[in-house]
């Protein structure tokens, strides 16, 4: 393999062209923000029920008015701009892109409504319900020839996880001290190596990106981490699809009987909600099942998962680099520091650096309030990226393949054992942490 780079990368390569378009997002997002000249908020659908208003959720008909027609707008033309000229850098014909971006883009938007739906909001998160949406189209009536320009599920991953780089603060690190780090930073690592050799050694499977993928997903934060982990080491969109898949699916069933098992044990407040924040995957699922504790348990257990988020960019470089110089290496082949920088997803480097000019920059100079709100508008340009990259998988998926990648349940097999090791370390770090036994409890009321 060719090691050369040039300068023209750039401006011609997919990881570059990620960072450079989500870095035009995050800096315009905190000029709007601290300036107040202009709104560059992108659309985000109010929860929603059918039928009359209620308290807890507006008609489906009131999203429809001209304030969020005109975010709409302002989303598509942001996106569909700033993707537009990546694929003309990349030498792609943009006259076939923008219609099929269009299509794309109509259904990201049907996937948005359907999980602002009251109830499927509560339970299911929109990447469950973009896989379904563009699994249903290339199951039935197949992907048009002319829609494919615009299925580009790593080029739209890169670009969110850059963006979603600004929302991970070092800061957070110092409301729960060592106690969250003992929970998310320890844990992590072992979880993460164990479901590997598990795989790997015992259940004999050969797709490798796919068991550091599900374990990556089992031990970090869910979507979020699969995506990083899978742009990281190679693995197909299918392996994608299914980690995010069966991630999903237990991280509602855990985010239902968790907090009851939590209740029956008796277990105090601070330690139910960290061992919430430690093993569910979803950040928002973490917060309605620490809820279910109390106000402290939510708060732990949002503390703990934002605590673990950080590891995201770590891991996925530590990923990359073993990939690179082990799992990829070719018999006889030596991996030198050219060779590792020719295979590393410079999009984890755009991922640092955002994070980085928050934590160091950005927040000491305009504080915390400033910060959250230009998170709020960069968390939605972050989201849209991921409908339209997890709706491209749905769409480059089919079920026969699915079914074809359960290795015999295999799979199945490595996400339970690994999910039950997981409740087991985090349980044990958290009563060593926070039981009062060895170490004073901290006060996060």
């Amino acid at each position: 393999m060719s090691t050369k780079t040039s300068w023209s990368d750039l401006l011609k390569k997919e990881d570059w062209l990620a960072c450079w378009l989500g870095f035009i997002i995050i800096f315009v997002g905190c000029f709007a923000v601290l300036s107040g000249r202009f709104d560059f908020s992108a659309l985000k659908f109010s929860t929603w029920t059918v039928g009359e208003n209620t308290d807890k959720a507006a008609s489906l008909w009131s999203q429809f008015t001209w304030v969020n027609l005109k975010k709409l707008l302002v989303t598509f033309l942001v996106l569909g701009g700033l993707f537009g000229v990546g694929v003309k850098l990349q030498g792609e014909s943009l006259k076939k892109y923008i219609p099929a971006f269009l299509v794309l883009f109509v259904l990201a938007v049907i996937v948005r409504i359907i999980s602002a739906e009251f109830t499927l909001n509560r339970y299911l998160e929109w990447a469950f319900w973009a896989l379904i949406v563009g699994l249903l189209v290339s199951n039935t009536v197949g992907v048009p020839q002319w829609l494919k320009p615009a299925v580009r599920t790593e080029f739209y991953i890169k670009t969110g996880l850059v963006v979603m780089g600004f929302s991970v603060l070092f800061s957070n690190i110092a409301k729960f001290g060592l106690y969250g780090l003992g929970i998310a930073w320890i844990v992590t690592p072992i979880v993460i190596i164990f479901m590997w050799y598990f795989g790997i050694r015992v259940l004999k499977m050969d797709n490798k990106p796919l068991v550091i993928t599900l374990a990556s997903a089992t031990s970090v934060c869910g979507t979020s981490a699969a995506i990083a982990t899978g742009a990281a080491s190679g693995a197909k969109k299918q392996d994608l699809s299914l980690a995010v898949s069966i991630s999903i699916i237990f991280t509602i069933l855990m985010m239902i009987f968790e907090p009851m098992i939590i209740k029956a044990c008796h277990m105090s407040p601070i330690m139910g909600g960290s061992l919430i924040g430690g093993t569910v995957d979803s950040t928002g699922a973490v917060a309605v099942a620490g809820s279910a504790l109390g106000g402290e348990a939510e708060k732990a257990a949002v503390l703990v998962k934002m605590i673990q988020n950080i590891l995201i960019g770590f891991i996925a470089f530590f990923v990359a680099v073993f990939f690179a110089t082990n799992v990829n290496k070719k018999e006889g082949e030596k991996v030198g520091a050219g060779e590792i920088w020719f295979r590393f997803p410079k999009f984890i480097i755009g991922f640092f650096v955002a994070s980085l000019v928050a934590s160091f920059i950005i927040q000491p100079i305009f504080g915390t309030d400033q910060v959250s709100a230009i998170n709020k508008v960069l968390d939605q340009y972050k989201n849209w990226a991921f409908v339209l990259a997890f709706t491209s998988i749905g769409l480059d998926t089919n079920f026969k393949e699915i079914a074809k990648q359960m290795q015999g349940g295999k799979v199945l097999w490595l996400y339970i054992v690994g999910q039950l090791f997981n409740i087991a370390l985090t349980f044990f770090a958290v009563w060593l942490l926070l039981s009062g036994v060895i170490f004073p409890v901290p006060s996060l009321t």
